[in-house]
C-alpha cells in the first residue's frame, strides 16, 4: 500500500474559502484525486504554512513514498511568516529524498526552495493553458509520456517561474509562461512539476474564474464580469459532459481537455514513474 503525503499550499482562511464555493480544500481535492487513481494509497494532508503545524524534518518525510505539492493563491516571493514555513517544509521534501509532485504554486515553492525565482505576471493564465509544447528534454521524459505535439490544461495562475534553479530542466512551455513543466533535482530529491493543473476537473476551474472574476477583468482577460461567468458555465457543461461539443467550441479545446483520463495524464505517470522505480 502506498504512502502518500499532500502538502496544503493554502492558509488556513484560504482553505476554508475554497471550501465554501468548491467543497474541498487544495489539499483535499488533490487527495480525492490521488485516490482514484489509487485507490489503495494510504493518504496523510498536512498544512506546513499553518503556525501550528509540526515540522516535518527529512526522516518524517522519508517515511512517504511520494509527496503532493498542491496550488494555492500563494505569493512565493513574499517573505511571510507562511511562506518561509512553505520553504522550509520543500526544503525538507528534498533532503528526504522522497519524489513529489507539484502543480502551480506546488511548482513555484520547489523552484524558490532550489534556489529559482518567482514573480508576478504581466498578465494571468486563466482557464486555459493553451498550446503547451514540450521541449526537446520534455519529448522523452517520463511526466510527459503520451503528450502530443501541443495540448491544453486547465490553469489559473497569476505569478510565474522567472529563472529556473541550476539544477532543473525544462520539460514544456506555451507563449504566455515559459515555465510549464519541469524536473528538478536538488539536495538528493526528485520534483516534477507543472504551472498547469492535472488535478482540478472543469467544473472547480469554473468556480475558480467566478470567485476571480473581477481580477480576470482588471487583467484584460474579459470585457466584463459576464463575459467570465458564460465561460464559467461552459466549464460547468464539461464538468458533466466531457464530450459536449457545442462546449468544447465554444472554449476552444479538444475532448483531451475534458476527459479525465487525458486531463490527470501528469499525475498518472508521475505515479506510474513511482511504481516502476
Amino acid at each position: 500500500m502506498p504512502k502518500f503525503l499532500v502538502a496544503e499550499s493554502e492558509t488556513a482562511i484560504e482553505r476554508d474559502e475554497r471550501r465554501k464555493h468548491a467543497g474541498k480544500s487544495s489539499g483535499e481535492t488533490y487527495a480525492a484525486t490521488l485516490s482514484e487513481l489509487r485507490p489503495k494509497a494510504d493518504i496523510t494532508i498536512v498544512a506546513p504554512a499553518d503556525a501550528d503545524a509540526t515540522p516535518l524534518t527529512p526522516s518524517d518525510l522519508a517515511r512517504y513514498d511520494a509527496v503532493f505539492i498542491t496550488g494555492a493563491p500563494l505569493h512565493v516571493y513574499d517573505d511571510s511568516p507562511e511562506v518561509r514555513r512553505q520553504l522550509a517544509f520543500m526544503t525538507s521534501v528534498f533532503a528526504s529524498g522522497t519524489p513529489s509532485f507539484g502543480s502551480c504554486a506546488g511548482l513555484q515553492l520547489a523552484v524558490a526552495a532550489a534556489g529559482g525565482t518567482v514573480r508576478k505576471m504581466e498578465r494571468m493564465e486563466a482557464g486555459i493553458s493553451r498550446r503547451i509544447v514540450p521541449t526537446e528534454e520534455g519529448r522523452s521524459h517520463p511526466l510527459l509520456s503520451g503528450r502530443g505535439p501541443c495540448w491544453d490544461a486547465p490553469a489559473i495562475h497569476g505569478d510565474e517561474v522567472a529563472a529556473l534553479p541550476v539544477d532543473a530542466t525544462l520539460l514544456a512551455s506555451n507563449a504566455v509562461s515559459k515555465v510549464q513543466a519541469v524536473e528538478i533535482r536538488h539536495a538528493g530529491g526528485i520534483f516534477w512539476g507543472v504551472q498547469y493543473h492535472p488535478e482540478l476537473a472543469p467544473g472547480e476551474i469554473a468556480v475558480a474564474l467566478r470567485r476571480q472574476a473581477s481580477e480576470i477583468v482588471d487583467a484584460g482577460l474579459a470585457e466584463t464580469v459576464e463575459d467570465v461567468e458564460r465561460r464559467a458555465d461552459q466549464l460547468d457543461v464539461l464538468q458533466h459532459d466531457a464530450g459536449r461539443t457545442t462546449a468544447l467550441w465554444a472554449l476552444g479545446v479538444d475532448h483531451r481537455f475534458a476527459e479525465e483520463e487525458s486531463r490527470r495524464l501528469e499525475l498518472a505517470n508521475f505515479l506510474e514513474h513511482l511504481a516502476r522505480c
